[in-house]
């Protein structure tokens, strides 16, 4: 009988101790958890309803027309640049040859770093604004362009500028957006 209970209390034992062992070797390697991003339209900024939206490329004589120096109104376009420091400005292509300046009002938001390319529905103002030459370095350096590049902006410029309240990026991967999002909101 005192052979049958060491045997299994040897046994015991040796289970405890392999069980230890495979806890051990799951603390120490990690757990890799595959997120599927969902892709659908990403929403920053204030809610807004994009099936009312222009095409920006009649933003210019639209303004133009107009008798006041900002019109409230929801364009639709593509994204040129993004900030690549915090995502906190991007560029929409109003024409072939022709970029219009996005900001977000109050600082309030920023946009992923990658939509280069996507298409985006913004509402908010647009305005003709007279950039000064700090304020153009100081984006062409957010661009990631060279000292060279910089030196080179010597004048003002004076172009299309639109403060966005809200912002849609379409057919976006909404689960590395929110991560893009969150990680620059804390810098």
């Amino acid at each position: 009988m005192r052979k049958l209970g060491f045997i299994a209390a040897v046994v015991f034992l040796a289970a405890c101790s392999n069980a230890e062992q495979k806890a051990d070797n799951a603390a120490e390697e990690p757990i890799e958890e595959e997120v599927e991003a969902v892709v659908q339209n990403a929403t920053y900024g204030a809610e807004i309803d994009g099936s009312s939206a222009k095409p920006a490329s009649g933003l210019l004589a639209e303004l133009q027309a107009s008798e006041i120096d900002s019109i409230q109104t929801t364009v639709v376009g593509t994204i040129e640049k993004v900030c690549q420091v915090k995502g906190c400005w991007m560029t929409m292509k109003v024409s072939d040859d022709e970029s219009m300046h996005v900001s977000f009002k109050d600082y309030g938001f920023f946009v992923p770093k990658d939509i280069d390319g996507k298409e985006c529905v913004i509402s908010g103002y647009a305005h003709i604004e007279t950039m000064s030459v700090e304020e153009l370095r100081h984006y062409a350096e957010d661009e990631g362009k060279s000292e060279e590049e910089i030196a080179q902006i010597t004048e003002p410029e004076t172009s299309l500028s639109f403060v966005a309240d809200g912002v849609i990026v379409k057919d976006y991967a909404v689960a590395e957006a929110a991560e893009t999002t969150e990680a620059a909101m804390k810098e």
